[in-house]
């Protein structure tokens, strides 16, 4: 059974006294969930928990599983990009080719080169 997600404001949830949870017992909280899908539990008509159908909670799981896919997604690729480069510094002639790129001529195309020894 799936259950589409949609997440209500506290104030917009079903709500059940603390002592209806003991008077009613599990079953008759069980039967708001059955209904409504969560239950917000008050004391003293402020807010102590909402209990989620088993349905409901594996639904905001896999959304929020789904919200974070694109950013994983997204840091794998930039990690899979930035061990390329790395990997380039770990080969046996980095430092070679690294001399050679200094030592070789600069094309400065009309702009100036500040640095220590300029």
């Amino acid at each position: 059974m799936t259950v589409a997600l949609k997440l209500d404001a506290l104030d917009a949830l079903p709500r059940t006294p603390a002592s209806d949870v003991k008077k009613l017992g599990w079953r008759g909280v069980m039967k708001t969930v059955a209904r409504d899908g969560r239950v917000l539990v008050t004391n003293h008509d402020t807010p102590e928990a909402v209990i989620l159908s088993a349905d409901a909670y594996d639904a905001i799981l896999r959304a929020l599983d789904a919200a974070g896919a694109s950013q994983r997604s997204a840091l794998e690729e930039l990690q899979a990009r930035f061990d390329t480069h790395l990997a380039t510094l770990h080969a046996g002639d980095a430092g070679t080719r690294l001399r050679a790129v200094m030592d070789g001529p600069v094309a400065l195309r009309g702009k100036v080169k500040a640095g220590a020894s300029h």
